[in-house]
């Protein structure tokens, strides 16, 4: 809790002011095998919780949309073709390098025309109030310090009626499922992160940090203390992710 100014970091427990260098230097050191890590990681799968969470999300021709956490740019490349040349999004990440490799991606796919790039944090997004349409975290939440503080500044920044849609590793709904993803986590992912992104303690922190984030029922009411409605949620792949999503009254 940040109000005894300590926070968790993964499992262990550092100073609130800490956290955001201890995640920034595990995303320096996983930008370049991001795309890579997160195709072994799923078998590919993060690609169709991902294309959920663009039908979820209501975007037409002509809307501003805002990609929090946004790294190598997966949800805004879709996302810039469906605002089109008269809509906007902006891909916004609180690590440089992460915003880089996004920023190069999404150049060679010819998404740059309506995309713009914003190094910002969450929890004190550099936007107007009642700027964006549509907000978007894909696997973000569980990285930022004051999540209660995120979400208010999210509030803030959708008009009213906009939506924001939360997706993020979340507690399966079978005690096996949870058996066996444990399993997974803390014993083959750190060794594929060693193989691949020769990187073993980042994927060990990003396992950590997985457990301790809130589980779906707990998120739902986070963000309506937060001042989210008609918040519902999906269970993807047996609850190993689950997709949030509420309104702006």
């Amino acid at each position: 809790m940040t109000d005894n100014k300590t926070t968790h970091f993964g499992f262990k427990t550092v100073p609130v002011q800490e956290k955001a260098g201890h995640v920034a230097d595990v995303f320096h050191s996983v930008a370049g095998k991001y795309d890579l890590m997160n195709d072994l990681m799923s078998g590919g799968i993060h690609r169709l919780w991902k294309r959920y969470t663009i039908e979820l999300s209501g975007v037409r021709s002509g809307q501003r949309v805002l990609d929090i956490a946004g790294g190598t740019g997966d949800l805004t490349v879709k996302f810039s073709r469906l605002v089109g040349p008269t809509g906007e999004v902006v891909l916004a990440d609180i690590n440089d390098s992460m915003l880089k490799v996004g920023r190069d991606k999404l150049t060679d796919r010819g998404a740059a025309g309506n995309v713009r790039y914003a190094q910002a944090d969450a929890q004190y997004l550099p936007f107007p109030d009642n700027t964006f349409d549509c907000i978007t975290i894909a696997f973000g939440l569980r990285n930022v310090t004051d999540k209660d503080l995120a979400l208010q500044s999210m509030l803030r920044v959708l008009k009213p009626g906009g939506r924001l849609l939360v997706l993020e590793f979340s507690t399966p709904t079978s005690g096996l499922l949870g058996k066996v993803y444990d399993f997974y986590s803390f014993n083959l992912l750190p060794r594929i992160g060693q193989l691949v992104a020769h990187d073993a303690d980042s994927y060990q922190y990003l396992a950590e940090s997985i457990r301790m984030h809130p589980d779906q029922e707990t998120l739902k009411q986070m963000m309506a203390d937060a001042g989210f409605v008609n918040i519902d949620y999906h269970n993807m792949t047996g609850g190993i992710v689950a997709l949030h999503r509420g309104f702006k009254p």
